[in-house]
């Protein structure tokens, strides 16, 4: 294990310990600030918008100054957005918060840490090992998340985790001072246009889009009001369901290794989030919180196998010095397109049936399976990443 990949596995490990609270805590802290179901979900979107935002702005600053630089940058907006978050009340600025600290509101990660880390991982090990390093990196996360959660689960002060949102946030940026100044990317790639795999990258980022619209109806915070609204779960019982959850989706990552060595990324990829959002879709059916919650553990049991499959694919199909606008351009698609969803989940909420958005959300990620398959089938990865 090299030291640039330690370093950026315990960024990782801290940065989704407090992810794994804050899912939760953020919705219901506004919902007692005043913010109704459209409210609520209007303020998920703006969170995603600020992502996608630094998911934008750090391609050109990684490519000319490194990791390095980058990182602890981000790291240090999430220490001003924990200490936003321990002196207002104001909704508005609560979001804001959100919004600085590149917030996660689901079970994974899109925005401009999960950017920079993929690629830092991609350089740092060969292809042989590349999904297994990936699998490794979103298990320690969501093993962290489950962990973060638990906080939520034993009734912990909303202050005190904020407090605790800040001190991850500094050592998150102690971790990132030890990558080397090595991990610096290639000279500044040229534009777009002039990529060898640009239109291959516009591609996935289109297909990876419409999972994350899929996505954002079903993001962890949505499904925690969902759950509180409709069959009256508690705060201290969602913590324990969705630290579960992240249990689970851990196994998931690790079952991703086998898997992908044995029928290749792309199946992979494809049938194991089929079957998941199968599973998605009959959530709206579940007559009791009991088997809404069993339903939604055995959704995350398979749904992140793609993830580090995913990663491993992008990584593989562009060369080296596309990976920076690989990894930014699909990332920043997923996360505006997971933006939009919300906003519309709040209203459909409302408007249609509270369950609904687990219809809808299931539905277009279904599609997506079916469409990535068929687009990138007989597309040759350009290293031996099998």
């Amino acid at each position: 294990m090299t030291l640039d990949v330690t370093a950026i596995l315990a960024a990782k490990t801290v940065r989704t310990f407090s992810y794994g609270f804050l899912g939760i805590v953020l919705p219901l802290h506004l919902s007692d600030l005043g913010l109704g179901p459209a409210g609520v979900g209007g303020a998920v979107t703006l969170m995603l918008l600020g992502s996608a935002v630094l998911t934008w702005a750090v391609r050109r600053p990684a490519e000319r100054y490194g990791a390095r630089a980058t990182l602890v940058g981000l790291a240090g907006l999430s220490v001003i957005a924990a200490l936003l978050l321990l002196v207002t009340r104001e909704p508005w600025l609560v979001v804001l918060a959100a919004m600085l600290g590149n917030v996660a509101v689901g079970t994974g990660e899109t925005g401009p840490f999960l950017t920079m880390e993929q690629v830092v991982v991609a350089r740092a090990v060969g292809a042989e090992r590349r999904t297994w390093i990936l699998s490794l990196y979103n298990l320690i996360g969501y093993a962290s998340a489950a962990l973060g959660a638990l906080l939520v689960g034993i009734a912990v002060g909303w202050q005190a985790l904020f407090i605790v949102f800040l001190a991850t946030a500094v050592l998150q940026a102690l971790a990132y001072r030890l990558l080397p100044e090595a991990v610096a990317g290639p000279a500044r790639s040229a534009p777009d246009r002039a990529l060898p795999s640009g239109p291959l990258i516009r591609r996935m980022a289109a297909l990876f889009a419409l999972d994350s619209f899929g996505g954002g109806f079903v993001l962890q915070s949505l499904v925690a009001y969902f759950l509180h609204t409709r069959f009256a779960v508690e705060a201290s019982t969602l913590g324990v369901a969705f630290a579960v959850a992240q249990v689970l989706t851990a196994i998931s990552l690790v079952l991703a290794v086998p898997l992908a060595s044995r029928f290749g990324l792309l199946p992979t990829m494809v049938v194991s989030h089929l079957v998941s959002n199968v599973v998605l879709v009959a959530i709206a059916a579940a007559p009791t919180a009991a088997i809404a919650i069993g339903l939604l553990w055995i959704r995350h049991l398979l749904s992140q196998i793609d993830v580090p499959t995913r990663q491993a694919y992008v990584m593989a199909v562009v060369e080296d010095r596309e990976r920076e606008a690989a990894a930014s351009t699909t990332n920043l698609a997923r996360t505006l397109a997971q933006a939009v969803s919300p906003a519309v989940t709040g209203w459909v909420m409302q408007a249609v049936a509270l369950s609904a958005p687990f219809v809808l959300g299931g539905g277009l990620k279904m599609l997506y399976d079916v469409l990535l398959y068929t687009t990138f089938k007989d597309v040759e990865l350009r290293d031996d990443a099998h």
